[in-house]
Parts: C-alpha cells; sequence; structure tokens
C-alpha cells in the first residue's frame, strides 16, 4: 500500500507572530490593557494576573462558537501527546488495585519489557519514593514515571512468588499511543478496523491493519468511528484517499475570512476495490465525520448506526509563548455534495449546545429514525447514485440502529461508575493470570471456552451491596448479568492480549457492529 507522510497539524498550524493579515482596533486593544492594568493594580485584594488575562481571554471566547476554546500549557500538551501518537515514559499499561500500581501489560519493546518488567507486577517504589498504599491519583504516578527521552529511573517492583523486592532500572524512551483498536477478521472475508481518533500516526496504522488483514483474506471492509471525536483533518483525509477515485472531492472548508479550500483525492497505487462500511453514532465528531461523509456522499460505502455528532466548525490554533494556546474557529466543513456538518448552534449558548444528545434522547432520536425530522431545504443527493442525504448537522446513516436502552442497565452503570467491575476484574486477571494463560494458548480458545466465573459475579453483587448499589428488583439483575458477563470476559482478554480482543468479545454483542456485518454481507450491498 502506498504510504504517505501525514502532516501533523489540526489544519494550519501558525502562531500569532505569524499572523500578518490580523488587523487590531488601537482603541479596543486600549480598552482591554486598561482594564487588565486597573484591575492589576488598584483592585482591593490581590489576583492572578496571568489567571485573569487566561479567564479573559475565555470570556471573549464562551460568546462565540462551542468549539473556540483556550487550553493552558498542560492541556495542551496532554492534547497533543493523544493525536502526535507518542509520550516520553517507561512504557506500562497499569491500573490501580487497592492503592498500588499492578502493571497490566509493559508495551512491548518498550523500556519497562527490556528491564524484565512483566505483567502483574506491582511497583511500589520510584527513584526511592513510595507510591504503593498514599493514595495518590494517577496523574500524580504519571508525573513520576514519565519523563524526557533518556532519563533513568529507579523502580522497586513486587512480584506473585519472589519474596524480595525486585529493582530495576529503566531508561526513558519515547513510547507510542495507538489510534486503532483493534483490526481482524470478523467473518470469513470481511475485516474490522476500529479507530479512536485521528492523530499524526492513523494513516500509517491503518495502512499497516489494511496490509495484514488483506494478507489474512479480506476483501470488504468495516470501518469502525464509533466514540471517535475526530483529530487530525489531515490523517481522514488520507484515509479516505484510499477508498476514491483520483480527483473525487472529500471535504471541503469555507469561511467569512477563509476562502474555499478543498481536499480532494489523489489516487492510490493500490486501491482498495472492495464493498466499504462505516459505522458512527452520536459520539461521531469532526474527523470522523469526515470520513463518514465523504464515503456516503461519493457512494462508495453504506453508513450504519445512529446520527453522528455534528461537529463540522474549523478551527485554527494560535499558539502562545508560555505553551498555552487558543484554538479559534474560521470555518465549517462541508461534505462533497456541500452538506454543512456543523449542527445549529446560538452564540455563547453552550449550555444548551452541551445537551443535545440529551434532548435526542428525549425526542425518541435514539430509540426510533421515524423520530428525526429534516427540513426539505436540508435535502442534498449522492454524487454518483443520486441518493437522498440531509444536511443541517452530522450524517445520517443509510442503516438506523436504535440505542437499546433495556441492555445497559441503570445498575450495570453504577456498577461500573464505582469502580467495582473494573477492579474486581483486575483482582481475578491478578490471581489468574498464570493459570488463565496455561488453559488458553491462545484467543480462539479462550473465546471459545472461557465463562466468567460465578464467583467474579457474587464478588461484584456483595462489593456493590456495600456501597449500596443494588437492582431494584430481579428482572434488572436478569437483564444485567447478560452483558455484565460478557464485559468481563472482554476485560479479561484485553488483559491477557490486548484492545483488539478486547472489542473482538464486545462486538458480538454490539447492535451497530452487527448490523454492519449483515449489511456488508449482503450481495445487493
Amino acid at each position: 500500500m502506498n504510504k504517505r507522510i501525514i502532516i501533523p497539524a489540526i489544519l494550519l498550524m501558525v502562531t500569532v507572530a505569524a499572523q500578518a493579515q490580523i488587523r487590531f482596533s488601537s482603541e479596543q486593544l486600549g480598552k482591554l490593557r486598561m482594564a487588565e492594568m486597573a484591575i492589576t493594580n488598584l483592585y482591593v485584594d490581590s489576583v492572578d494576573e496571568k489567571k485573569l488575562v487566561e479567564d479573559g481571554i475565555r470570556g471573549m471566547l464562551e460568546k462565540l462558537d462551542p468549539h473556540s476554546s483556550y487550553s493552558t500549557a498542560k492541556e495542551v500538551q496532554s492534547m497533543n501527546e493523544s493525536l502526535q501518537g507518542n509520550f516520553e515514559g517507561i512504557g506500562v499499561q497499569f491500573n490501580m488495585l487497592e492503592d498500588t500500581l499492578v502493571v497490566i501489560q509493559p508495551v512491548a519493546g518498550g523500556p519497562s519489557e527490556k528491564v524484565g518488567i512483566l505483567s502483574g507486577d506491582r511497583i511500589v517504589l520510584v527513584n526511592d519514593t513510595s507510591i504503593a498504599g498514599v493514595k495518590m491519583n494517577n496523574e500524580q504516578i504519571m508525573k513520576r514515571l514519565r519523563g524526557p527521552k533518556g532519563t533513568k529511573v529507579r523502580l522497586g517492583v513486587v512480584r506473585r512468588g519472589i519474596k524480595d523486592m525486585l529493582h530495576f532500572t529503566v531508561v526513558r524512551d519515547k513510547i507510542p499511543i495507538y489510534s486503532i483498536d483493534a483490526s481482524y477478521i470478523i467473518r470469513p472475508g470481511i475485516g474490522y478496523i476500529r479507530i479512536n481518533n485521528f492523530g499524526a500516526t492513523t494513516y500509517d496504522e491503518f495502512c499497516e491493519a489494511m496490509d495484514k488483514l488483506k494478507g489474512l483474506g479480506m476483501h470488504d471492509l468495516i470501518i469502525d468511528l464509533q466514540d471517535n471525536g475526530g483529530g487530525y483533518l489531515q490523517a481522514a483525509v488520507e484515509i479516505v484517499d484510499q477508498f476514491l477515485s483520483r480527483g473525487d472531492m472529500i471535504v471541503y472548508t469555507e469561511g467569512r475570512k477563509s476562502p474555499r479550500r478543498d481536499y480532494r483525492a489523489r489516487g492510490n497505487d493500490e486501491p482498495f476495490t472492495g464493498k466499504v462500511c462505516v459505522l458512527i453514532n452520536e459520539l461521531s465528531a469532526s474527523a470522523a465525520e469526515i470520513v463518514t461523509g465523504a464515503i456516503q456522499d461519493q457512494d462508495r460505502g453504506i453508513v450504519v448506526g445512529r446520527r453522528s455528532f455534528g461537529k463540522g466548525l474549523v478551527q485554527r490554533p494560535f499558539d502562545f509563548d508560555d505553551g498555552s494556546m487558543m484554538r479559534l474557529t474560521i470555518a465549517h466543513y462541508y461534505t462533497p455534495s456541500g452538506r454543512c456538518i456543523q449542527k445549529p448552534y446560538e452564540k455563547g449558548g453552550k449550555d444548551n449546545y452541551n445537551k443535545d444528545l440529551e434532548e435526542r434522547l428525549k425526542r425518541g432520536e435514539m430509540t426510533s429514525a421515524d423520530s428525526i425530522h429534516f427540513a426539505d431545504s436540508l435535502l442534498f443527493y449522492t454524487l454518483k447514485k443520486h441518493r437522498p442525504v440531509y444536511g443541517g448537522g452530522g450524517i445520517m446513516p443509510d442503516y438506523f440502529v436504535p440505542l437499546d436502552t433495556m441492555r445497559y442497565t441503570k445498575f450495570h452503570r453504577q456498577l461500573v461508575a464505582k469502580g467495582l467491575v473494573v477492579q474486581t476484574n483486575l483482582k481475578y486477571i491478578d490471581a489468574n493470570r498464570k493459570q488463565l494463560k496455561r488453559s488458553y494458548k491462545t484467543f480462539s480458545e479462550f473465546n471459545e471456552g472461557f465463562t466468567v466465573p460465578q464467583s467474579v459475579i457474587d464478588e461484584i453483587m456483595a462489593e456493590g451491596a456495600k456501597k449500596e448499589v443494588k437492582p431494584a428488583d430481579d428482572e434488572e439483575l436478569q437483564l444485567t448479568l447478560p452483558y455484565l458477563k460478557m464485559q468481563l470476559k472482554a476485560l479479561v482478554a484485553r488483559d491477557l492480549w490486548d484492545m483488539s480482543e478486547y472489542y473482538q468479545v464486545m462486538n458480538e454483542q454490539n447492535p451497530i457492529v452487527m448490523k454492519g456485518v449483515e449489511i456488508i454481507g449482503q450481495n445487493d450491498f
């Protein structure tokens, strides 16, 4: 597969100093300066000047659209890590079990694995400072474990079956963050790829996944964008490029001061010609909607799920000298047929905007396609088959899959919110990891033969009762158990293998995924 370099930019990454075309009103700018100086120097109580300025920026942005925002330097660093595809640290996946860090898995080929740290190890000392039993939160612990590439950190490790504490010196390195959660053959000839965001490494990851699946006999593909909140525009464009012909429109942007910019397919040396099905839900947004809209408008595939979020505003980042950043909306995204992706909003009405999904549920939009109504003025047509599609915010799927409100009960949600499901699973896997690996040499053996022990369910129920989390009645309990057991099995699979195996378990009971499998398997697709 032909690979291209992805430019790691949301759209146009520029600094305030580089804005040659921005004009300031000296009168209004002077007014702002005078207000800041007066408050800083004359206000009755002391003020934090930095916070004062930050609050002023936020105040201005809050009166605009819901996606113009200000981020502190710390927030910017966190955002960049997830989108750039790496951070610097020791390379372990971990969870907290009773105030102790337990290694779920060391990152393959990472610095911790290289020195011999194993799944199930408890890291209790970092540079002679105890992190066990001291009620540190995850952020505090990560701050001690992370650090610049090439620096060293000393770890004290407790391992089951070994009496004395083990000591390791780990040299920190760049640790990859993957944006593709899962890729596997979901049915004979049908590949499945789940993308959790669009980052700097997403396109390369996607290419590798495609090559792997082709080698396993894939001829049709399901792209799962459920819960994908977006990311880099360029990553989305490059992925769509794998499925379209040279010159086909992918997306275009246009704003009051931003001239129209078209993003078209450049063509691929080895285009994928099989059937394509894209899965979305109400949390699929931004770049995920760009991919979905292009595939749908160009009649390259079928979209299955529920109406997407409707985030079609383009933000330009403005970097400040202290590392903070303002993201200002400058344009709209439009699908190839001319649909505006952005859902309606009122300037400054962020509270109502944030309640949109809740309102959709109340109106019945999540459970019945008949409850979704579009004005005739929002009618558009796909470019090749001239099928009717609608604008006005988000992407409406070709095949609607209702939200099953009975499947994920209130009792289950409370168990998850209290951390009881994850904690009980962690205890179980910690005590039985070696036995499970001996019993199940492969994931296929595990998937076919493993069932969650009743003792695990009993423990969750007992711990729930202690925290006054109980089912309303036996009916709710019986509705809860099947999904709870499946979730626990998936978590065990994740801890023994990886996220791909987690989704292989969960997807078999995911209505949107199963509908996608059904649709893509039809001859008249």
